[in-house]
């Protein structure tokens, strides 16, 4: 790999978060049954007239602005034809010679350097529908999807690691998040990506031959595919042979890239006007109509985070790479008064919500919002670990059911009697029962060797089933032991 440079380029298709499709008033739902959500525009019938969804070009200068891209003044649809079984048309409404926006970046930070990644055009397009291929029916297609507003975010070959690609495709899917214009959800084809990748021998200049990879669904899928396909080219080039300009389709179970066609040139479309749509012309009022919606962005929220509530750059990263995280993170500080000069409680919460109920919700594939731990809970939990109601250790215990069942801490602590104990009258007798029992330990302890005490709170901790006041415990037990 040191001899080679790999260059990639990102093109990433998000589906845009609109009731309705972009040229018609069918639903964008998803799930619904085959073929429910269309009418006689958005498959294709002779002498219907698209209507564009205004609220679609909003979205799309939204994404601009955020994006730092030029946002054009006048851009117009065209034609773009291919056949394909789920394009009733036989043509795509896209954008390709004037698109809504051009020349943007979004900087990224990779092992500590930051860098621009440049975005050539963003540009608004309907999406195709959907093939099934059942083996005992053959290919069904499925029409609901066609129609659904994209927003084609396009960067120029400027990527050089995977690690950049990563952190522009987690940056970029933040970005649209907190912008409300994508729920970008991958496992909903809400956001999809293709690459186009080359290599070349280090130190020479230009660009190797690129080849493009398509049908990724996940962060981890682009991540190994491009891994295979920068590997299988440089294998190609040590052997003394050529790589071809083509689309290759990414097999996940096999995980490798396969050729699917030579790579088409724009040519190959006959890209022509849209002929019954009107051009779009964003006037420089709407433009600060637009931007004064803006919501705070994931940047501008992590530097807050750090700023307001003492986290690390590396806790505020995590907590803001989803606005709804970030949201939960925040409902979790109005719940108490004042957290300005309480920079331990706001590291207290993040912790919980970065461990344990990040933990919960990744194993069952869930997000935030879908949590049965409400931010009233939470906080709920940490006031009883802070009044000495319950230890560090009981919290757990106590997550974990709130979690499971939805009941509030109180009534977990309540039902399971796990109230913390703090009488000294009752942690005495418990220490002086362990003192009794391991003699070796306190000789220990008393010979110098202070980690003998570890050993001897743990087994005190066990006798009281967790309940001893941790505090106290170490307090007596030091005591006791002088």
């Amino acid at each position: 790999m040191e001899k080679y440079r790999v260059t990639i380029g990102l093109e990433v298709h998000a589906h845009i978060k609109t009731v309705s499709k972009i040229f018609c008033g069918c639903s964008t739902e998803f799930g619904a049954e085959p073929n429910t959500h269309t009418c006689p525009v958005c498959m294709g019938m002779p002498g219907v007239l698209p209507v564009l969804n205004k609220k679609v070009v909003e979205y799309g200068i939204r994404a601009a602005i955020a994006t730092n891209c030029s946002v054009a003044p006048y851009s117009i649809f065209a034609r773009k034809n291919y056949f394909y079984p789920d394009l009733p048309k036989n043509y795509q409404v896209s954008q390709y010679e004037k698109p809504l926006a051009e020349n943007g970046f979004i900087e990224v930070t990779v092992e500590g350097e930051k860098k621009k990644i440049e975005i050539l055009r963003i540009h608004l397009e309907e999406d195709a529908g959907k093939s099934i291929h059942d083996m005992c029916e053959g290919s069904l297609v499925d029409f609901n999807r066609t129609g659904t507003p994209l927003m084609e975010i396009v960067t120029t070959p400027c990527i050089s690691s995977l690690a950049e690609t990563q952190e522009y495709l987690k940056t970029l899917k933040s970005i649209l998040q907190y912008l409300g214009v994508s729920d970008c959800d991958m496992e909903k084809g809400s956001l999809r990506c293709d690459a186009n990748i080359s290599v070349k021998p280090a130190g020479e200049e230009g660009l190797g031959v690129k080849t493009e990879v398509k049908n990724m669904n996940s962060f981890k899928g682009i991540q190994r595919a491009l891994e295979y396909e920068s590997e299988r080219q440089i294998e190609v080039l040590e052997g003394g042979g050529k790589i071809h300009q083509e689309t290759r389709l990414w097999d996940e179970k096999a995980e490798k890239t396969f050729s699917m066609r030579s790579k088409e040139e724009a040519h190959d479309y006959r890209y022509f006007p849209e002929p019954d749509l009107v051009p779009i012309v964003v006037s420089e009022k709407w433009k600060e109509e637009v931007l004064k919606t803006l919501p705070e962005l994931p940047r501008a929220r992590r530097k807050r985070f750090i700023n307001n509530y003492g986290l690390s750059d590396y806790d505020s990263k995590i907590l803001t790479a989803e606005k709804a995280l970030a949201d939960y993170y925040e409902d979790c500080l109005k719940k108490v008064k004042d957290v300005s000069g309480d920079k331990k409680f706001c590291k207290t919460v993040a912790n919980w919500i970065m461990g344990d109920l990040m933990g919960h919700l990744n194993e069952e594939n869930k997000s935030v919002e879908e949590s049965p731990v409400s931010p009233e809970m939470l906080v709920d939990m940490i006031e009883l670990i802070n009044k000495g109601t319950i230890s560090g250790k009981i919290a757990k215990t106590v997550f974990d059911d709130m979690y499971k069942t939805g009941k509030a801490p109180a009534d977990i602590i309540k039902e399971k009697n796990l109230v913390q104990v703090s009488d000294e009258g009752e942690i005495i007798k418990i220490i002086k029962e362990v003192i009794g029992e391991n003699p070796a330990s306190v000789e220990s302890y008393r010979k110098g060797k202070e980690k003998a005490i570890g050993f001897l709170i743990g087994q005190v901790m066990k006798k009281s089933k967790g309940k001893a006041n941790p505090a106290v415990v170490n307090r007596i037990l030091k005591e006791q032991l002088k």
